[in-house]
């Protein structure tokens, strides 16, 4: 699968950079949202934006049950400017993959993340980016969100 990566400009970026939390939105197995506090990691190269949590979370539980179509939004928010990471999402428990997303939260927030023994990453590929307060987000076919 061929994967777009998005066009952020460096105002966004550097708002993405900053170790602020976020809320995570998945739907539950009833179609309705939960939203839940998170630290997460964007990856502008690859446009994969990562959370760490236990496997049996509501939110890990959440995106498993959606299976591949499973769709999800992380914002982050300073006062009134705020950006929307949204897309597709998958939980994984693979060494190589759980190491990327720990060393990536590290050095975004100066500490490790909690790590249970159930631990797994929602790894979101981000499609679609919707902000306010901050400068255009462009897509690769240039169109502005």
């Amino acid at each position: 699968m061929s994967r777009q990566v998005l066009q952020l400009g460096s105002e966004a970026l550097q708002f993405l950079a900053r170790p602020r939390t976020a809320t995570l939105t998945t739907l539950r197995p009833d179609r309705t949202p939960h939203v839940a506090p998170v630290r997460f990691t964007f990856d502008a190269s690859t446009g994969l934006a990562r959370v760490t949590t236990r496997a049996g979370a509501r939110k890990a539980r959440n995106v498993s049950a959606g299976g591949p179509a499973a769709r999800v939004a992380l914002c982050q928010a300073d006062g009134f400017r705020w950006l929307t990471l949204e897309g597709r999402a998958e939980v994984g428990d693979d060494p190589v993959r759980l190491a990327e997303a720990v060393a990536r939260y590290t050095a975004r927030y100066r500490t490790a993340p909690p790590a249970p023994p159930d631990l797994v990453v929602v790894e979101i590929t981000v499609d679609r980016v919707l902000s306010l307060g901050l400068r255009p987000v462009r897509t690769p076919d240039q169109r502005v969100m």
